[in-house]
């Protein structure tokens, strides 16, 4: 129910634990009668009879799929990363490149066979959470049950710990955190959590500018491509790019990262995103970079674009670059 839709607002305290209220709507005309109980969810009954209840998710569930994922992601390459990979080695005609596109996969199986990490580099971990508004945590706090999940992941697999405590002192944390935590609210009774183990051998080859309107779309393509030619074999290429346009400074960088996250073999609804994609990958590829900075066709797996509304006045733009070993999983409680 919107705020707007409210006429009459009454708390009725029962007891210690328990406070009932009720809530009034002419819109709707309907009294909404509700419960806030001891442990800290609620319930919202309407005339009809009707019970809307909160969803109680224990920390704990969050803590165990965090570390099953921080494993998991960083043994097992995506299946679509894997295919991609795969088509652009049969599409290949440059020799060498073809051969390491063929010790990439080779690469890919001996991590599966042996349970052993893709790459050295087992990175920073960003974790993405879509939470219901009908879920109510309970049981602990979820950030500190997100950080324990990485803890307990990184050591039982072990996996490098890359996370210094402060960026100027040095000094390792010791156990991979903090987790870079980013949260969106959404309607439901789920969370979709994404877990994204960041290397920083692509991740310091990425970018952002604050571009004039005027610059437009071939602004774009400028920068996208400047960054890519910039960051040459450093980002163990063949690479997977995200960009992010609009918003403001920092959202076109969140939104970057949250491009690195779609499935490589999704298209955008939106077709002239969809064209733009198709042509900065066509080009990108034909700088001749390719796979390990040693030539040849494949220079980037994938370009995959988000865009949000911005100012009048700007144009934001931030190029982040995942290396070949695109890795991130979803789970959904």
């Amino acid at each position: 129910m919107k705020r707007a839709e409210i006429n009459e607002f009454v708390f009725h305290r029962n007891a210690p634990s328990e406070v009932r209220f009720d809530i009034f709507s002419k819109k709707r005309k309907k009294m909404f009668r509700g419960i806030h109980g001891k442990g800290g969810g609620f319930m919202l009954q309407w005339e009809s009879g009707g019970t809307k209840s909160v969803r109680r998710i224990h920390v704990e569930e969050i803590r165990e799929a965090i570390a099953q994922m921080a494993i998991h992601s960083n043994t097992f390459l995506p299946q679509d990363v894997e295919q991609v990979i795969k088509n652009r080695k049969a599409e290949e005609t440059d020799s060498r490149a073809k051969d390491i596109l063929e010790k990439i996969e080779s690469n890919v199986r001996l991590s599966e066979e042996e349970n052993i990490p893709l790459c050295q580099d087992t990175g920073l971990a960003c974790v993405f959470l879509k939470i219901g508004q009908e879920v109510c945590f309970e049981g602990g706090n979820l950030y500190e049950a997100i950080h324990q999940g990485v803890r307990d992941g990184y050591e039982k697999g072990f996996l490098r710990k890359s996370v210094v405590e402060d960026p100027l002192r040095r000094k390792n944390t010791g156990d991979n955190t903090p987790a870079h935590i980013h949260v969106d609210m959404v309607e439901g009774n789920q969370v979709e959590l994404t877990f994204a183990p960041k290397g920083f051998g692509s991740e310091n080859m990425s970018q952002i500018k604050m571009l004039s309107p005027a610059d437009g779309e071939q602004g774009v393509i400028d920068f996208v491509l400047q960054v890519v030619k910039d960051a040459g074999g450093n980002p163990c290429p063949p690479i997977v790019v995200g960009v992010g346009i609009g918003g403001t400074f920092d959202l076109a960088a969140l939104l970057a990262k949250k491009a690195l996250l779609i499935p490589l073999d999704q298209k955008p609804e939106d077709s002239y995103y969809a064209d733009l994609e198709n042509l900065l990958l066509k080009k990108i590829n034909e700088l001749n970079i390719g796979p390990q900075g040693f030539g040849g066709d494949t220079t980037a797996l994938a370009v995959k674009i988000l865009a949000a509304p911005t100012h009048i006045a700007g144009l934001p733009v931030a190029v982040n670059i995942n290396c070949h070993v695109s890795r991130h999983e979803k789970v959904i409680i």
